[in-house]
């Protein structure tokens, strides 16, 4: 199990790097259309018939979300002002979760359903995993509770994964459909999106590994 969480981890922190490479690379290329990110983000939420969604900017480097609660889509600066292939890409990815939740996509409405439950497990998980490693023997229903709290945070992962990936998928259909990218830009734009996902697909596996890795601790003390 050790072994599995440092090639993991290597794995991570290789996906991170080459992500931030592409995005810096990406971020330097200017688009045909000289359109910010901000602009494309505007024109993408007008064309999709969404009129009650807000594009602000927000400080941060890949700070980049979509505020379902309060119907915004946060734009790093360097998105929001950017006029480059990674903004054009980030701009329009963000208002691709504004599209889903316009149209009640579900994975996105059982995301937000279990966020306030996570948020929760997230803030306590690991006082209670290692108060239950610790009590393991006097008290193992504690880390079993942990298990169960760490479990609700691996799900959460595993089901931001189809949300990303549509995201992504609504983005390049529409950036492409409307002319926003040429056929380079559009290579580009699709790439930097993938390695943007590939970490979440790492996050996802490895907070799975390290679930795996509670679950045996938990089974092996009646060993």
């Amino acid at each position: 199990m050790l072994f599995l969480g440092i090639i993991l981890f290597g794995i991570s922190l290789l996906v991170s790097w080459q992500f931030k490479r592409k995005a810096s690379h990406y971020s330097e290329v200017g688009l045909h259309n000289n359109l910010s990110g901000a602009e494309i983000a505007q024109q993408m939420l007008t064309d999709n018939g969404i009129a009650d969604v807000k594009v602000i900017s927000v400080e941060g480097q890949l700070t980049d979300h979509y505020n379902p609660q309060e119907k915004t889509v946060n734009l790093s600066q360097d998105v929001y002002y950017g006029r480059s292939v990674l903004a054009a890409a980030v701009a329009a990815h963000e208002c691709g979760h504004a599209v889903q939740h316009a149209k009640a996509y579900s994975w996105l409405q059982f995301r937000s359903a279990i966020v306030p439950a996570v948020s929760i497990a997230s803030r306590w998980v690991q006082w209670v995993l290692l108060g239950g490693v610790l009590l393991l023997n006097a008290f193992p229903q504690l880390l079993l509770i942990g298990i169960v709290m760490f479990a609700a945070i691996t799900l959460f992962s595993f089901i931001t994964l189809p949300v990303e990936f549509d995201a992504s998928k609504r983005a390049m259909a529409w950036l492409d459909t409307k002319g926003i990218v040429h056929k380079e830009e559009y290579s580009m734009a699709r790439n930097a999106l993938n390695w943007a996902a590939s970490t979440y697909v790492v996050a996802a596996i490895s907070s799975l590994a390290t679930l795996l890795y509670y679950i045996w601790i938990f089974m092996g003390r009646r060993d």
